[in-house]
């Protein structure tokens, strides 16, 4: 087995047994002698991409482990506006610039959202193997070594003064399909290897509920695909998922449809099926041409940091309720922990420990976990039944709302409301609920 050890290793001082609620602190962390900080990043998504190409930008020593160097993950991909501004991401790695959008109910009831953008405004619609890949490379060109390897696990310190050593199987397209299997000592680690993570299991992160997304990438007639040339569509029913959505997206020469569950997972494909049917006049004489299904978490991990072991991205839950975004906050965790390391280790010169790490999950937090839990009440609303459904694709019509919605998500900002617009909005959401209610119960009465 091959190894890669350090040239020298200094250590830290041995965390708080309770580390999820209290950190001791040393006066400084010492100096690394003759070379610098080396931190292992697992997972080359979104997460791992931008945290990789941050650490070597500040001057890190970085390792970035890639499983599935063309993975398509099942994932909408739909990107807020500001991501391609904050990552400086090149406009032809976009399939689509989507500027219309129908939110569908479960009678079929159609509205039409996106009048409140502005000429230069969309919604982003990218491939996961495409954007993956350039956040990689601009990695590697930063100075990070890329490896297409499996990690497997890791050996945690059994004190300050020494390192955390990886196992994992190397690809190099010498030794075949096995592999070879190789160790590595690093300083720290980011976890950023999906809702599946290896790193989290290693540091007892704990469990959390999680989705299962099912999505079928289909090629339609070039005059099918004119339709969806920028608009997307989402649906909402029992039929299509009992708690969340199904969705149509255009990609490049084909529309991603999909769906996803919590609460039966066992059904995902009955769902996919009914998602089909409910979108089989525009998308008919449409070949599928892969299938693709993944976990998808749905709330943080009970743990996402110890000692020098950060998760971020899917690894650590995430991604949001109701919408089921995760491209964005992957990418911005990523990056976000990966600023945390070079500003603690002063770009590499000396060692980090769990006390810079924190400062990445505490401003994460105090950033993004108003949005998550603003959201996890939504979707308890609104997607518990149809006639809340009926009610919330009727809410989506009115206009305040939709600029309100794409203000926020086009720019990942809380958007200022007015407060009479507020309670004109609470009243007319409180009438769509009484209004769905009554034709349930007529439609009840027909069916008798």
């Amino acid at each position: 087995m091959a190894t890669f050890t350090l040239k020298s290793f200094t250590g830290l001082r041995q965390s708080s047994p309770d580390q999820t609620s209290f950190v001791s602190h040393v006066p400084a962390s010492p100096n690394l002698a003759n070379r610098k900080l080396r931190v292992a990043v697992i997972g080359g998504g979104p997460a791992g991409g931008a945290a990789a190409e941050t650490l070597a930008q500040g001057g890190i020593e970085t390792i970035l482990i890639e499983r599935k160097m063309d993975n398509c993950k099942p994932c909408g991909g739909a990107i807020p506006l500001c991501m391609v501004g904050e990552f400086n991401l090149p406009l032809d790695i976009i399939d689509r610039r989507v500027t219309k959008m129908k939110m569908i109910s479960p009678s079929n009831i159609s509205v039409d959202i996106g009048r409140t953008l502005k000429e230069h405004e969309y919604i982003g619609m990218v491939r996961r193997e495409v954007l993956d890949q350039y956040l990689r490379e601009r990695a590697e060109k930063s100075g990070a070594t890329v490896i297409n390897g499996l990690f497997l696990k890791m050996d945690l310190p059994e004190n300050w003064d020494t390192p955390y050593v990886l196992h994992y199987t190397e690809y190099d397209g010498k030794t075949g399909a096995t592999g070879q299997k190789k160790t590595m000592e690093v300083d720290a680690v980011i976890g950023a290897d999906g809702a599946n993570s290896r790193v989290a299991k290693s540091i007892g992160a704990g469990d959390y509920d999680y989705a299962i997304a099912f999505q079928e990438r289909i090629r339609i007639p070039d005059d099918k695909m004119t339709y969806y040339e920028d608009l997307a569509e989402m649906y909402v029913g029992d039929d299509v998922s009992p708690d969340f959505y199904g969705w149509v997206f255009p990609k490049c020469d084909h529309v991603a449809v999909g769906t996803g569950t919590v609460t039966h997972k066992g059904d995902i494909k009955k769902f996919q099926l009914a998602t089909r049917n409910r979108a089989k006049d525009k998308i008919l004489g449409g070949k599928i041409i892969r299938v693709e299904a993944h976990p998808i978490p749905e709330h943080p991990r009970p743990r996402r940091l110890s000692k020098r072991v950060a998760l971020v991205g899917d690894a650590a839950g995430y991604v949001t309720k109701c919408s089921g975004e995760g491209i964005y906050f992957a990418a911005k965790s990523g990056r976000m922990c990966a600023e945390a390391i070079v500003e603690g280790s002063q770009n590499g010169k000396k060692m980090i420990d769990e006390s810079d790490l924190r400062k990445y999950l505490e401003k994460w937090d105090k950033t993004y976990l108003p949005t998550y839990r603003v959201l996890d009440v939504l979707q308890k609303v609104f997607y518990r039944s149809n006639p809340a459904r009926e009610a919330f694709v009727e809410m989506c019509g009115d206009e305040y709302v939709q600029k309100m919605t794409f203000d926020s998500y086009l720019y990942k900002r809380v958007a200022p409301g007015s407060p009479l617009e507020d309670l004109k909005l609470a009243v007319n959401t409180i009438g769509s609920v009484f209004r769905a209610n009554a034709l349930r119960r007529e439609i009840e009465k027909l069916n008798v």
